[in-house]
């Protein structure tokens, strides 16, 4: 693979504006080697075949190796005869780097000099990121550290209630445990490592989350050795008011509380009704537990973000040594050791705060969340990248095979039977066909889903990013597809089983087993689905099992990404809803022995009719106003407006499909509806997709897009119109002599499927864009302790 497309592929893809370009310093080197080749003398006449390289006609070194002393150039001349030179200038308050050309008068020079500008801007660019995300991440330490300082206190008053506490034997335990650290730091570190005193306060504060300053002049022998082995450097390093601020280890709890987001039914129903003690400090195994958790999800957050910069860090220095030399061959000056040298000096080339506060992080995480257990604590923090399984991709060839070799059977099974024109295929159609779309329903979207993957990694949308999957526990569309091509095998199997037209003569009923088929195929997906053992995907099966959960009881938990997404989803799916509905009504009251049913007619199936259509309306209609209460954000009322007036229109027509052919019920059906498709098309292209901004610099698109082809765009906003109105058939009902009613009613829903599918894309892509406009790389994640604003002031 080419430097190129690797540098692209292991780039963080909400940061890739921040790197180095290199595709277009690489096309300015470009520019200079055409004009080159221009001034270039025409090739000799020597044949092809005596060609020689030009190192065969140097002189010759010698087996055994010759010494020449040469005089050493005086500085003077070694100056003037560099190509280059790079020194730093202020400006603003800032510091960059400018690189003189000392060529520019020769033929060609200003092809060089402008290929100099620009890649000095990249380097400022890189460098001033890197600055600004270092003291992002030293801000983030100095907080980690007092919240660490909180935890151990917390968890000495969680372990010793009483208050009896050797201090003398804990804080010797401490010491050493920070000598030890710092013992091995200390072998480890480069010579001439060069760290600012913030960064160094901020580190040596990180390594041992609560290493107290020692209280009492009477502890022992090794407390004192650290005395005189860190304290030394810390009153070089510190501030001198960090000593009289820093509160003792117990006394830490007077200045905090409890931080509360709210993200349980019961917290939040506390929250609203104003409960008191909140905030308060609850000594308890339960709270420990909880704290511990929210930092240890912290930390790994943290780590993350420390990871991905050294990477940064690293790629960026990569990239430029590759084009200097690049630049070396085409014009043979020399210069890149003159350039790499200057960015080895620099923060980004010669700045290792970020492997020291990694280094701190891990200690910390492996002593105080995984009792010092290493190998455990790193397989948290540096989980193993996902690895392709060629079984994966087997077997979902082959279920894909069997799939395509079902649909096959079962129309040559139709047509060489004459099914269609039996008797019994109405009632088959009628009471058999509805059970069986549900499978239909929810393989298409699952096909949809890992065409989505397939099309998120190939235009680089992270999706895993924004979804919160754990690294290495999400689905690649390979293995969407092995899951839905399994589900279609077992739905097609029952089907074709359950193929049955003929009533037996004698009982004037079906088989037993044959009509219990689909029955036995819902229980058996469930079964899987809930299944606690880790097979079948366990990580996947949880996560989408507690995004449903949420959906079900919102507003009662904290609204994410994946939860209303996942909501969004269910809107699409409200046949597939209906059609569990109808499981249930046919073989809890229905004789399915005879294939007939009073669900059409029964009162209570109608009302849960419009209970099941509502459900996933009414969940998202719940969650934008719990966000609106959370963020004041008034988009998220107007978002619920939408999906109000949208559960208006879905009862109405509802209603108008369960009446007699009333026009008062068609007519307001028609009109709610037109209303609530104008509102959501509007909403889907301009809110979620991002899309028809006139003075977007692509006309009535936007400025970014990750798809390069515009087309695509304009050919999605269309389908999204007319498949938004697919509900016209509803309230017209268009009639087609060869498609049975239940037929043209799953058609429809897997129209709405297919837009929820191009939707789906969309949305994340409009997400991701955000995201890397914001250079959001990483997830917030709420911290338990927050210390109160005197004491923040103080310190």
């Amino acid at each position: 693979m080419k430097f190129g497309k690797e540098y692209t592929a292991q780039m963080v893809p909400e940061w890739q504006e921040a790197y180095m370009d290199y595709n277009f310093l690489k096309s300015q080197l470009k520019e200079i080697q055409r004009f080159r080749q221009k001034k270039q003398p025409p090739a000799s006449a020597t044949p092809r075949g005596l060609r020689r390289k030009l190192t065969l006609y140097r002189a010759f070194s010698g087996l055994t190796q010759r010494h020449h002393h040469s005089p050493s150039p005086s500085p003077q001349q070694d100056i003037e005869s560099q190509p280059i030179m790079v020194h730093a200038v202020d400006r603003g308050g800032s510091q960059n780097y400018e690189t003189t050309f000392h060529m520019n008068a020769e033929e060609g020079g200003e092809y060089e000099l402008v290929y100099f500008k620009r890649l000095d801007d990249e380097f400022n660019k890189v460098d001033k990121f890197y600055r600004s995300k270092v003291e992002e991440v030293m801000k983030e330490a100095a907080m980690l550290n007092k919240q660490m300082d909180a935890l151990i206190a917390f968890r000495i008053k969680v372990e010793n209630p009483t208050g009896s506490f050797d201090w003398s034997v804990e804080m010797t335990r401490l010491a050493s445990d920070v000598a030890s650290s710092t013992a091995v730091l200390s072998a480890s570190t480069p010579r001439g490592a060069r760290l600012n005193r913030k960064v160094s306060t901020v580190m040596e504060a990180i390594e041992e989350g609560s290493t107290h300053h020692e209280q009492s002049d009477d502890s022992n022998d090794d407390q004192d050795h650290v005395k005189q082995t860190v304290k030394p450097k810390a009153e070089v390093k510190k501030p001198k008011n960090i000593k009289g601020t820093r509160p003792a280890p117990l006394e830490v709890l007077d200045h905090v509380q409890l931080n509360h987001t709210f993200e349980t039914p019961r917290s939040t129903i506390k929250g609203v009704l104003n409960f008191p003690g909140l905030t308060e400090l609850n000594f308890s195994r339960k709270n420990l537990n909880k704290i511990e958790e929210q930092l240890k999800r912290t930390f790994i957050e943290f780590y993350r973000k420390l990871r991905l910069l050294k990477s940064y860090s690293f790629l960026n220095t990569l990239a430029f040594s590759k084009i200097m030399k690049k630049y070396d061959k085409i014009t043979s000056r020399g210069a890149a050791k003159a350039y790499m040298k200057m960015v080895d000096n620099s923060r980004l080339g010669s700045s290792d705060e970020v492997t020291k506060l990694m280094d701190r992080v891990d200690k910390t995480f492996t002593k105080h969340f995984y009792n010092s257990n290493r190998n455990k604590a790193m397989r948290i923090l540096r989980p193993k990248a996902k690895r392709e399984r060629h079984r994966v991709t087997f077997s979902m060839g082959f279920l894909a095979g069997c799939t395509a070799a079902l649909v096959l059977a079962l129309i040559l099974i139709i047509r060489t039977r004459h099914i269609l024109d039996d008797k019994g295929s109405t009632k088959y159609m009628e009471t058999l066909f509805p059970l069986h779309s549900l499978y239909g329903f929810v393989v298409l979207h699952m096909l949809m889903y890992a065409a989505n993957i397939y099309f998120w990694k190939r235009y680089r949308v992270n999706h895993s990013f924004i979804f919160g999957f754990k690294q290495g526990s999400e689905l690649g569309y390979n293995q969407v597809l092995l899951l839905g091509f399994g589900l279609a095998v077992l739905a097609l199997g029952a089907v074709l089983a359950n193929l049955d037209m003929q009533i037996d003569p004698q009982t004037k009923d079906y088989k037993t087993l044959t009509e219990l088929i689909p029955l036995i195929v819902l229980l058996i997906v469930i079964a899987i689905l809930l299944c606690p053992l880790n097979i079948i995907y366990l990580s996947s099966r949880v996560f989408l099992l507690t995004c449903l959960f949420h959906c079900i009881c919102a507003p009662l938990y904290k609204v994410t990404l994946p939860d209303f997404f996942l909501a969004d989803q269910f809107t699409s799916q409200v046949q597939a809803l209906r059609s569990f509905e109808f499981y249930i009504c046919y073989y809890g009251w229905g004789d399915f022995k005879h294939r007939e049913n009073t669900c059409t007619t029964s009162g209570l199936f109608k009302t849960f009719s419009f209970i099941v259509a509502v459900i996933p309306y009414w969940s998202r209609f719940l969650q934008c106003l719990r966000r609106l209460f959370e963020e004041k954000d008034p988009m998220q009322g107007y978002n619920g407006l939408k999906y109000f007036l949208t559960i208006i229109a879905v009862c109405l027509r509802t209603a108008y499909s369960l009446s007699n052919n009333s026009m008062v019920w068609k007519v307001l059906a028609g009109v709610f509806s037109v209303f609530a498709a104008v509102a959501s098309t509007y909403w889907d292209l301009v809110i979620d997709w991002g899309l028809l901004q006139r003075h977007s610099k692509n006309r009535w698109l936007r400025d970014k897009l990750a798809v390069p082809h515009k087309s695509v765009y304009f050919i999605a906003m269309v389908l999204n119109v007319l498949l938004r109105f697919a509900w016209l058939q509803t309230v017209l009902k268009f009639k087609f002599t060869f498609l049975h009613k239940e037929a043209m009613i799953s058609t429809v829903a897997s129209l709405e499927i297919i837009r929820r599918g191009i939707w789906n894309f969309f949305r994340l892509e409009n997400e991701h864009l955000n995201n890397v406009g914001k250079y959001r790389a990483f997830k917030s994640v709420p911290l338990p302790f927050n210390y109160d604003e005197d004491e923040d002031k103080d310190e």
